[in-house]
């Protein structure tokens, strides 16, 4: 199959009709073969019943419905799993992405080598409430994840080789970073195309403000996953070693202060009443603190069953002598059994 394309989708019955008569004559116009993938998160309107009703019209237009809504970063992962083309498209159902940039994104995965494939809306309708917020959203993960030639991380329009898909985990609010992801998992020939961007024909957008605080939460965790996710005391206990280490040394000051000021004649305070003596063990107990969390980390790594979990892109064997020796030990058993069986039957 040439092409699965994955659509998210929330409340979106009006344009759903419209949307899979599109796809349907892109597809057509250029003999892909193909599937689409309605992933209804938890819809309260009638766009269930739609999918069912397009579904039972064209087999390849396909659902799936969750029972409350969960979430886009879901639904991708979702769609995800069950994409079967060689060539995994994903798009929002609202019809501000358009569907017409389907043959070029798969023209840059299969003949330019691709990767991933995102889109750029360089020119938005969108309010400047929405814009300005996404600009510096964008140019703060460029910076992070060290992918400097995308512009919009979040353009829901894109285009993924199938390796890429099945290799990546979207959940929790990750969608926005899917090309983290794949950069982490090992995917860097990802590039950029500018799409257009449609005004939105029906309904209302699903998205608030709360969505730029928790998208720079969910960077820092991914920044933390990817430097530190596999050894966390590389993290916390520098931190806490430099933390106790300075707490220590501001002890041992405040007291040679007081032995200096003591026997030099001068008046002075106990060391409990020195604000710096409380600073310098506030500093040494989170020293201590975040050591800890480094060293309990480090314990949870170790008995985790994805500590050895590395993403192989290939692998030779051929002429491998210990290789096929393992292979021959590994049929001994049944090659022993079939002779067991044999004799069996000759005494019979």
């Amino acid at each position: 199959m040439d092409i699965s394309v994955v659509i998210p989708l929330y409340n979106e019955a009006e344009s759903l009709p419209e949307l899979a008569e599109w796809i349907e004559r892109v597809m057509e116009e250029n003999k892909f073969s193909y599937e689409v993938l309605f992933i209804n998160d938890g819809s309260t309107d009638d766009s269930w019943n739609v999918i069912k009703e397009l579904n039972s019209r064209n087999p390849r237009l396909k659902g799936v419905s969750f029972r409350r809504n969960y979430g886009k970063s879901p639904a991708l992962n979702t769609g995800f799993e069950r994409a079967q083309g060689d060539v995994v498209i994903t798009m929002d159902a609202d019809l501000q992405d358009s569907p017409d940039e389907i043959p070029e994104l798969y023209r840059m995965i299969t003949r330019d080598g691709y990767d991933l494939v995102s889109g750029w809306k360089k020119k938005r309708y969108d309010p400047l409430s929405k814009t300005i917020p996404t600009k510096l959203f964008n140019a703060t993960a460029r910076r992070v994840s060290g992918i400097h030639n995308l512009h919009d991380f979040n353009c829901g329009l894109k285009a993924y080789r199938k390796e890429v898909v099945k290799h990546i985990e979207v959940y929790g609010d990750m969608h926005r970073y899917v090309p983290y992801l794949a950069k982490n998992a090992g995917f860097t020939r990802i590039g950029e195309k500018e799409v257009h961007h449609r005004a939105r024909k029906y309904g209302t957008t699903k998205f608030g403000l709360d969505r730029f605080v928790n998208g720079y939460l969910d960077l820092l965790t991914l920044w933390f996953q990817a430097k530190f996710g596999v050894k966390p005391m590389h993290f916390f206990g520098l931190l806490g070693s430099l933390m106790f280490l300075l707490g220590f040394i501001a002890v041992i000051v405040v007291g040679a202060l007081k032995l200096y000021y003591m026997h030099s004649g001068h008046s002075y305070r106990l060391v409990t009443e020195s604000p710096y003596f409380y600073l310098s063990l506030t500093s040494m107990i989170l020293g201590t603190q975040l050591f800890l969390t480094g060293f309990l980390g480090e314990l949870i790594i170790r008995h985790s069953n994805d500590r050895n979990h590395y993403e192989i892109g290939d692998e030779t064997t051929g002429g491998d002598k210990a290789l096929e020796a393992r292979h021959r030990v590994n049929d001994l058993p049944d090659a022993i059994t079939i002779d067991k069986q044999q004799s069996t039957l000759d005494a019979q």
